[in-house]
């Protein structure tokens, strides 16, 4: 399969409510980018399933069903990176409500 993309993944994406169709490139960036900042945060075990939603500048991160505390600096950082990028998607304009699920394995 090209580039390795396992097909037991889900990912979404919706900013402002909205669904945002993404393609193969999207779709690799958003998981890789997500799985990369949400496995470098503290507590952090194996991950199966992550859920993001930022709302205006508060980020909430779900591992495995599991809430994750962030500090002020782990949630500025998180929502700062996914609202620039989404805010490069076509469609996309102003994202202040962006919400991200990403569920791995069969």
């Amino acid at each position: 399969m090209k580039g390795g993309m396992d097909m037991t993944r889900k990912i979404g994406l919706s900013v402002n409510d909205t669904p945002i169709e993404m393609d193969y490139f999207v779709q690799g960036f958003v998981d890789h980018t997500v799985y990369g900042m949400v496995s470098s945060l503290e507590g952090v075990g194996d991950i199966h399933d992550i859920e993001i939603n930022i709302n205006d500048k508060d980020a909430a991160v779900m591992v495995n069903n599991q809430p994750l505390s962030l500090n002020d600096f782990a949630s500025a950082i998180v929502g700062s990176t996914l609202r620039g990028m989404v805010s490069s998607l076509k469609g996309v304009d102003k994202p202040e409500k962006i919400h991200v699920g990403i569920r791995r394995g069969a």
